[in-house]
Formats: structure tokens, sequence, C-alpha cells
């Protein structure tokens, strides 16, 4: 295990599945791509685990398209376009992570965001949710994204912070290859979009919390 700040100068969050729940607005998306090719509905656990992974991921889960496989580039488009339409109908910051940024703004504490949604989709997301991340990084800012270590220096030096003195927090194997590339403390939270086979207590992290709770009362004391 690495070393790292116990009270960080900066979080940087990953967007889906850690700092917002996104899964009811992509699962009506996805369950659009299906109605549209006479499907019925898929269940929302059954969506909820594969949204960390994308969109392409969203579209072989609905019509088991392979990526490579004739069609698939439609159909993304199609749950793209679906999703964009409604992308802040359901979506909400998870609880109690709203009062944390509360918290760290009013203490004039940075914090970011470092996705490797679309910036045509993450932006219009944290605005409906009224969100003021110092820094946001999406996938198509860069030449690489997650698990590249690249974003997650840009949006600290963005931010005025060294990696050293941040905390990467994620619901994602590749959070936390991306933290660890970077230098970051590598925290992995359990409430997110994680498969049912994934233990999340097997990556490779610093820091691993079950709930937002524990994770707030980490950073908060209470």
């Amino acid at each position: 295990m690495s070393t790292f700040p116990v009270r960080p100068g900066a979080l940087l969050f990953d967007l889906d599945g850690t700092l917002v729940d996104t899964a009811p607005d992509l699962a009506r998306a996805t369950n659009a791509l299906r109605t549209h090719h006479g499907l019925a509905p898929l269940a929302y656990p059954v969506i909820r685990a594969q949204v960390s992974n994308g969109g392409s991921a969203l579209v072989t889960l609905a019509l088991g398209l392979a990526r490579e496989a004739e069609g698939h580039d439609e159909a993304r488009d199609f749950l793209l376009e679906a999703y964009g339409e409604a992308i802040a109908v359901e979506s909400r910051v998870f609880p109690p992570l709203d009062r944390l940024l509360a918290d760290w703004e009013a203490r004039a504490r940075p914090w970011g965001i470092v996705t490797n949604k679309p910036r045509a989709y993450a932006e219009p997301l944290i605005e409906a949710l009224g969100l003021t991340p110092g820094a946001l990084l999406c996938a198509d800012d860069l030449p690489v994204k997650k698990p590249a270590p690249e974003p997650l220096w840009e949006a600290a030096r963005r931010l005025g912070a060294s990696p050293a003195d941040c905390w990467y927090i994620g619901d994602h194997l590749r959070d936390i290859q991306a933290a660890r590339a970077a230098g970051m403390a590598a925290v992995a939270v359990g409430y997110g979009y994680i498969e049912e086979h994934d233990d999340y207590r097997t990556w490779p992290a610093d820091l691993w919390f079950e709930s937002g709770e524990a994770l707030v009362a980490a950073l908060t004391g209470h």
C-alpha cells in the first residue's frame, strides 16, 4: 500500500457511479433502444451494473451486438441521442456526497471531476445538477483517457494541487489504476456500478469505502 494524505488537499471524483447516480436515465435510454428493436425492457439492476462501461457496453447488453458488429455504431448513436434528450431527469448526486461538497466548498477546498464520459453529456449533466467543480476533465478533452494518468494530472494542475495531495475516488478498476499511475491516493467505493462478479475490495486501492456515508465520515469527521 502506498502512502496517501489522510486529509487530502484536493478531491477528484469519477462521475457516473461515484459522484452522480446516472443509471436511471441511462437505463431509460438503454430500454428505449430495446423498444426500438421490438425487445422487452431489461431489468434495472442488469443495466445498472454496466453503466460505468459506457455506451458501447450498453449497446452490447441491449442488443447483443459486439463493438465491431454491423449495426453497433448506429445503435450507439440511437442510445446516446435518447440519453442526451433526457440527461438529468432522475440523475442525482449520491447522498450524502452533496453534503460533503457543500462542506468542501464552504472551506474553499478544491475539488474536480475526471470522467470517461464525453463532454457533450458530462457538462450539461453537472450544470443541471448545479455542480461547480474547479476542474472537469472528460473523455474527449485529451488524447488519452482513464486508466491513463494524464487526465488526473491535468485536473490537479487546474486545481493548483500536487497529485500527491489528491484523492481520486472511483467505482471501477480503471479509476484505481489511473489514480495509482498518477501518484494520487486511490480510493475505491463499493456503492457504484460494479458488476456482480467483481469485488471492489480486490482492487489495488489505498482506501475502500462501502458507502457514501463512510466516505463522507472519513473526510469530514462526522
